[in-house]
């Protein structure tokens, strides 16, 4: 069996894309950054206007939920290189253009909304968090797989749901009713966007069914948020863990298992040699995972019966 090329993949799928694009601006809805962010709590910071410095005992927030804050806020920082990531790989004309485009406007709004609640509560420390957001930017994003579409789209489908669920769990963690509010709006954003994409290489699977389960086990097999970049990114991501924010149980239980059963991806037909052995690679990978995530929460219990001991 021939493999389609990049060009090819792109013009099968464009009806999909226009089609799903429709049904997206249908149900897309417009919201207001500005609504979610309690501006009479707001202060003048030190610096030219002369106000007053960031101390730690302006935030009211768990630690833990302020990094899960940050790490969420940094990862959409990235916007411009993610843009010209889908733009270059996607291009810019007909359904395809107007959806990149779209796309990154709607992403837009989620930094816009989190920083501006971060610093009108002082959630943070803003100079911290501006030299963390210049670190992280210049060094710009890639994946492991940035030139490949059919891997992109895997990538996105699972990236975008665990974006989502990482924003719902942030929100509730902080314990303020305002930033839940403004990260489940957030949160909607993402699960739309994940479905366009998830619906997407659903239908790739009928076009080149092995080239697209290949695509799916690669990227599986070297999964990694977009925020990995970020300064002690691994430290975080534990601290994140083990509040129960998002760790490995929800990454195979909320965000892998969900979407491969979608895609039925067990049950898809018409596969070549590779592409049967990409899809026993992830019957393997998700055996892994379960395994992975058990011996996790077992270490996140005896931690929890420890600290509770003394």
């Amino acid at each position: 069996m021939t493999a389609l090329s990049q060009t090819a993949l792109l013009l099968e799928l464009a009806p999909v894309v226009e089609k799903n694009l429709d049904r997206h601006l249908a149900i897309a809805k417009e919201w207001f950054p500005h609504e979610y962010v309690p501006w009479s709590e707001g202060r003048t910071f030190d610096g030219p206007l002369g106000g007053e410095a960031w101390a730690e005992s302006d935030s009211t927030i768990p630690d833990v939920a302020r990094t899960a804050l940050i790490v969420n806020l940094l990862t959409e920082d990235n916007l411009p290189s993610y843009h010209h990531q889908i733009a270059t790989l996607f291009g810019r004309d007909g359904a395809w253009g107007t959806w990149v485009h779209r796309w990154t406007a709607e992403e837009g709004r989620h930094g816009t909304a989190i920083r501006d609640y971060l610093s009108v509560t002082r959630a943070v420390d803003p100079v911290a968090l501006e030299r963390a957001r210049m670190t992280h930017m210049s060094a710009g994003y890639r994946n492991a797989h940035d030139e490949e579409m059919l891997h992109s789209l895997a990538y996105v489908s699972f990236q975008e749901l665990a974006t989502r669920i990482s924003h719902r769990n942030t929100g509730r963690a902080v314990g303020d009713p305002v930033c839940e509010a403004l990260l489940t709006r957030v949160a909607a954003d993402e699960n739309l966007h994940m479905i366009f994409y998830r619906n997407l290489l659903g239908a790739a699977f009928e076009v080149a069914p092995g080239q697209t389960m290949r695509a799916v086990a690669d990227v599986l097999a070297n999964f990694q948020m977009p925020g990995n970049g970020i300064d002690g990114f691994a430290r975080k991501s534990v601290a994140i863990a083990l509040a129960g924010i998002y760790d490995l149980r929800q990454h195979r239980d909320e965000v892998v298992a969900p979407v491969l059963r979608q895609w039925d991806v067990f049950n898809v037909t018409g596969l070549d040699a590779d592409g049967e052995a990409a899809r026993d690679q992830i019957a393997a990978h998700l055996d892994d995972l379960e395994r992975a995530a058990a011996r996790f929460e077992e270490k996140r219990d005896a931690r929890a019966a420890r600290l509770a001991s003394r």
